[in-house]
């Protein structure tokens, strides 16, 4: 049996992590099990699957598979570039190996290699405020330009924030799927998706198929702060799941790091919770670079890593909404209000889109809450 369609099958193995899987076959004689010899687990009996340390339902699967349902799998991978990372494979992301949970086989759809880069993991709100959807894009940004990938979780609000603000800076960054790689949610961000996918990764731990349902989401956030050396909270309410995600990094022995925020507002409690137990206070990008432990950066690098604004030039990396958007500015400052007139765009949307733009270098933010245009003065 060749290795995909093993991988394939191990996939849908409920349960199966790579220290089970790797427990198993040293039970049965394997010392440094590679791939093919998990075919070994095949010619198992459930029964014996199960003496073997391997929960109930990946012992019933693997000892009958159901084949029809792996080759469509297969022509769905092929088709889409799959990619698939065993737990017994090198090339298996090393920060993930390390947790005690981690899964036996990754999908991945993008740039694989990613998962072995560097990372910070970016939680929040999935209503954040204004200024801190600002403040996750442009930490992103200002990260990525310093050489660490961007992880989150491809949900609203701070998720879709540090994703955008990896993008705007050139960077790249890691969406953990809590589903099966067909099944993007929110259906909102398919589009965020495949701008992801095209330079960095789309990531699932579940096979095609698997629909988001409430329990797949915490299970999901463990992943994101076991891809990466920590776990930055920049808003989050006192009942927030990124709270989750931060006391599964503290467990994971990762740096938690959060943003404080006005006393009043409900969702800096989180946050402040955080920092309370523990948590480093951040305040800017250099008090994430200057704590993460395995991540080395000279310091006159990361300051000019920080200094440097990107400025691309015009209709080369931006989609129809923000060509429209950067053509309705026109020669003049706008508000966003005198922009949801010009455009029909709603105003969350604008305002996001002006982030993007922001970070890109395209426009200029100025007193009053306006924005005026920079690429007709540098290009022209």
């Amino acid at each position: 049996m060749d290795a995909v369609t093993l991988q394939l099958i191990l996939g849908r193995a409920t349960g199966l992590t790579a220290l089970k899987l790797r427990g198993a076959l040293r039970r049965l004689g394997f010392a440094q099990p590679g791939i093919a010899a998990a075919e070994a687990l095949l010619a198992e009996s459930a029964a014996s699957l199960e003496n073997l340390g391997l929960p109930a339902a990946a012992s019933a699967w693997l000892s009958a598979p159901e084949r029809a349902l792996i080759d469509a799998d297969r022509r769905w991978h092929e088709r889409h570039r799959i990619v698939l990372i065993d737990a017994l494979s090198p090339g298996y992301p090393p920060q993930l190996a390390a947790i005690r949970d981690a899964p036996g086989v990754l999908f991945v759809r993008g740039r694989a290699a990613t998962l072995s880069e560097p990372q910070l993991a970016m939680v929040g709100s999935r209503t954040p405020s204004i200024p801190g959807r600002r403040t996750a894009m442009q930490l992103a940004a200002e990260l990525s330009r310093a050489g660490l990938t961007i992880t989150s979780g491809l949900a609203l609000g701070i998720d879709a924030a540090a994703h955008e603000g990896a993008l705007a800076a050139g960077g790249r960054t890691v969406a953990v799927l809590g589903a099966g790689l067909d099944q993007i949610y929110p259906r909102r961000h398919r589009p965020l998706a495949e701008r992801i996918a095209a330079d960095g990764a789309l990531v699932s731990e579940l096979p095609r198929g698997a629909a988001p349902v409430r329990w797949s989401f915490p299970r999901r956030n463990r992943l994101i702060s076991g891809l990466s050396l920590g776990t930055l909270v920049v808003e989050a309410a006192d009942d927030s799941g990124s709270l989750i995600t931060a006391r599964l990094a503290a467990r994971q022995r990762r740096a938690v790091f959060a943003i404080p925020g006005p006393i009043h507002n409900p969702q800096a409690r989180g946050c402040h919770q955080l920092i309370r137990d523990g948590a480093r206070l951040v305040e800017g990008a250099p008090d994430i670079l200057r704590e993460i432990p395995g991540f080395t950066a000279k310091q006159d690098d990361m300051t000019a890593a920080l200094s440097r604004k990107r400025v691309t030039p015009p209709g080369t990396r931006l989609d129809k909404g923000h060509k429209i958007l950067l053509d309705a500015l026109g020669s003049e400052s706008a508000s966003v209000d005198m922009l949801v007139e010009r455009t029909g765009f709603p105003s969350q949307s604008i305002a996001s889109m002006l982030l993007f733009l922001e970070l890109q270098g395209a426009i200029g933010a100025e007193a009053g809450g306006r924005y005026v245009r920079l690429w007709d003065e540098r290009h022209g």
